[in-house]
């Protein structure tokens, strides 16, 4: 543990002085890919064959703080290592500020792409090159948001107040993993199922509540932030492009509230889905939806505002090594993997990625955690599919504020767990994790840094 925590380095932004006026500007991109395009990254998942629904980039822009903040939600499966950072480069250049104050998630649906260029350098020596994604296709999603991010930043409003609210969504989310009698995982409830006795089981640890963070111009609404964890998938993998059911969510909002900006995140999910309510048949898709919809509006019906000014705003980065996973150390072993012609198309992708993250990680390569203060309120940015225990945790070392999470940012390190689950088997801790059990131990310590004092100036370790 002290070789990972000798690594964090908690550097906090200047914080604008007196009442400066706050400022924001969004946009909102299409990003749907073309026709033939792999999807979720090739992992069992059809082509792109038809269009369901359009997928979208959306985000806002800080202005008023040193320097501008650019938050940035993307209806694909993950944008991961290099990737990440090339996304958030190429923001930060058009919005003028730095690419550490720029932050970049997915809501990891899975009839939509994802990008890893460095897994794709390492696949394109085997002749495996653009199986994973298009890659004209990706150069011109990135300066298409590019380009919306600087025509925003000529475009901004006067924000006077920020509002919260949280409601409960009902029968939506569920805990992936049940557990037997010996403590070990039973079923794995994936976000459709049809084993009665695993539906039956009890929704497991989840966070119920759907969170909203508005910002206003008197008592004009501008834009409605939500979080939300969980899964979003109702059925997917025939070809069918869609933001599934938290992009329908999204869309029913933006009906009711037409002049409003909606940008959605997805929370701590890893461990979460709607498998205990979802059968995975066509049907069940708008029905999801309405019900996180409803907890949407709730929630922005529940809001309370606080007057916010520049000088509100904060920004904090706080770089942490990832400890990867034992069984993907070897890089040479992911090499042979991916040369052998006789393994499946599927391993010899997946080890790409593999072999992509563990390289960063042996050149000590850190990723970074952001906390965003908005008056009241506290917005932690995180990597990966972590479980929802980070996220309540998040919450309990914050007590009496408003702290949500957006995480599903550099999706590199694929699902990560606590310590324990590491120990009770199920899918979400087997290869599809590549980080180690002591990833709780750097991440809760991180936590608890960044949320110690979120109206101060922290200090570097």
């Amino acid at each position: 543990m002290r070789l990972f925590h000798s690594t964090l380095l908690l550097i906090s932004a200047g914080m604008a002085c007196g009442a400066e006026a706050l400022r924001v500007a969004t946009f909102n991109v299409d990003v749907t890919p073309p026709l033939g395009s792999p999807l979720c990254c090739s992992a069992g998942v059809k082509p792109a064959a038809r269009i369901v629904d359009p997928l979208s980039a959306r985000g806002l822009i800080l202005l008023g703080p040193p320097k501008p903040i650019v938050l940035v939600a993307v209806d694909w499966e993950g944008i991961a290592n290099a990737g990440w950072d090339e996304w958030r480069r190429a923001i930060a250049e058009a919005a003028k500020t730095e690419m550490d104050r720029v932050s970049v998630h997915t809501l990891h649906q899975h009839d939509a792409p994802g990008y890893d260029p460095g897994a794709d350098r390492e696949l394109e020596r085997f002749g495996l090159g653009a199986k994973l994604y298009d890659p004209g296709f990706m150069r011109q999603a990135i300066r298409k948001v590019s380009d919306a991010v600087r025509a925003a930043v000529g475009n901004s409003q006067t924000v006077t107040h920020v509002g919260l609210g949280r409601a409960k969504v009902s029968e939506v989310a569920s805990n992936r993993r049940v557990l037997g009698p010996d403590g070990k995982v039973k079923y794995v409830r994936y976000s459709a199922c049809k084993i009665p006795e695993a539906r039956d089981a009890p929704e497991g640890v989840i966070d119920p509540y759907v969170r909203s963070v508005s910002l206003w111009q008197g008592a004009r609404p501008l834009v409605s932030i939500t979080y939300y964890a969980t899964h979003p998938q109702s059925y997917y993998g025939e070809g069918g492009v869609s933001a599934d059911f938290v992009g329908m969510a999204r869309a029913l909002r933006e009906a009711e509230l037409p002049d409003v900006a909606h940008i959605h995140f997805n929370g701590a999910a890893g461990n979460v889905a709607a498998g205990k309510y979802n059968d995975g048949s066509p049907r069940m898709r708008p029905i999801l939806a309405r019900r996180l919809a409803d907890g949407m509006k709730s929630a922005w019906e529940g809001t309370v505002k606080t007057p916010i000014h520049a000088g509100d705003i904060g920004w904090r980065i706080l770089p942490v090594l990832l400890p990867p996973a034992e069984a993907i150390r070897d890089q040479q072993h992911l090499v042979r993997v991916i040369q052998d012609e006789q393994q499946p198309a599927r391993l010899r992708l997946s080890t790409g990625r593999d072999l992509a993250w563990v390289r960063l990680r042996a050149a000590r390569r850190t990723t970074p955690l952001f906390l965003l203060t908005l008056g009241p309120a506290s917005v932690v940015h995180m990597p990966g599919e972590l479980f929802v225990e980070y996220q309540l945790a998040a919450q309990e070392l914050a007590p009496g504020r408003f702290v949500a999470m957006a995480a599903y940012g550099d999706y590199g390190p694929g699902y990560i767990g606590t310590r324990i689950a590491y120990s009770q088997g199920g899918y979400e801790t087997g290869p599809v994790s590549r980080t180690a059990p002591e990833v709780e131990n750097v991440l809760l310590t991180a936590l608890r840094d960044l949320l110690a004092t979120p109206g101060g100036k922290a200090a570097a370790r």
